[in-house]
């Protein structure tokens, strides 16, 4: 039942970062894997720095927005080069 949970939190935060940064999206697929990998980014970043936001729901959907959106970033600069 925890995959599910994880797919649902990276499924929202690839999306809620696509809105952020004005990006077309990834589609499903592709918005699932970037939020996935931005909760695992944003988790690491956040330990690092001994931030906190508690447990729950929102407190993972935002860890894995934030991540997502850092991750949106590197990709495009990796892009762009």
């Amino acid at each position: 039942m925890e995959i599910i949970w994880f797919i649902v939190v990276g499924l929202v935060a690839g999306w809620l970062a696509g809105k952020l940064v004005k990006g077309g999206g990834f589609g499903v697929i592709g918005d699932i894997v970037v939020g996935v990998l931005g909760a695992l980014l944003g988790g690491f970043l956040f330990s690092s720095l001994g931030v906190s936001l508690g447990g729950g729901l929102i407190g993972a959907i935002i860890v894995a927005t934030i991540g997502a959106v850092l991750l949106i970033f590197i990709l495009r600069l990796i892009k762009r080069a």
